[in-house]
């Protein structure tokens, strides 16, 4: 794994720690120091794949980013950051939201099992005032992929709950849900 690094217009393409803190230190209104250089090293150490920004001052930052590119020419005509086919799966993995359209749409008859996390309305009889309340629901229906699955629970709760509550996206982490098997 390579490091590219930029601020203004110094840039280098390095292929250790080492080499990134000798850069970096070369620049004097970066401002080397320990905690700096120790945080450069847990990023590098980490299997964190997205850039990396530090600031220097208000607005100004230097940026790191992890790549395979071989070169600076390889690196700036992108050839190292496309993902191939056989690393689609494994981003997949590593970003759930990435995935979570294509499961909603993905058309699959049987039963599912749905969780949401919801507000919902609720009087306070000792007041008469309402107020929202976080609310946890879990149902099993027919349905024939998650999106579906989705709007069954939430077109079951809007007949049963006020009309003031609030419900999640269906993309978002307050919907869950998974494939039981296929209905006889």
């Amino acid at each position: 794994m390579n490091l590219y690094l930029r601020y203004f217009d110094n840039e280098t393409l390095v292929t250790s720690v080492d080499e990134a803190i000798d850069f970096l230190s070369s620049i004097p209104e970066i401002g080397m120091n320990a905690d700096l250089e120790a945080d450069i090293r847990d990023y590098v150490a980490s299997d964190i794949v997205y850039p990396k920004r530090y600031k220097v001052r208000p607005r100004v930052y230097f940026i790191l980013i992890k790549t395979t590119a071989a070169t600076m020419l390889d690196f700036k005509q992108k050839k190292a950051l496309r993902p191939s086919p056989a690393n689609a799966a494994a981003a997949d993995r590593r970003d759930p939201a990435a995935g979570a359209g294509v499961r909603l749409a993905e058309f699959r008859e049987g039963w599912y099992e749905g969780v949401l996390d919801f507000k919902r309305v609720v009087l306070i009889p000792s007041t008469g005032k309402h107020e929202y309340r976080d609310t946890h629901f879990v149902a099993r229906c027919k349905a024939n992929s998650g999106q579906d699955c989705y709007n069954r629970i939430v077109e079951h709760l809007r007949e049963r709950v006020d009309h003031r509550s609030q419900f999640p996206s269906a993309k978002g982490k307050n919907f869950r849900f998974k494939y039981l098997g296929m209905w006889k």
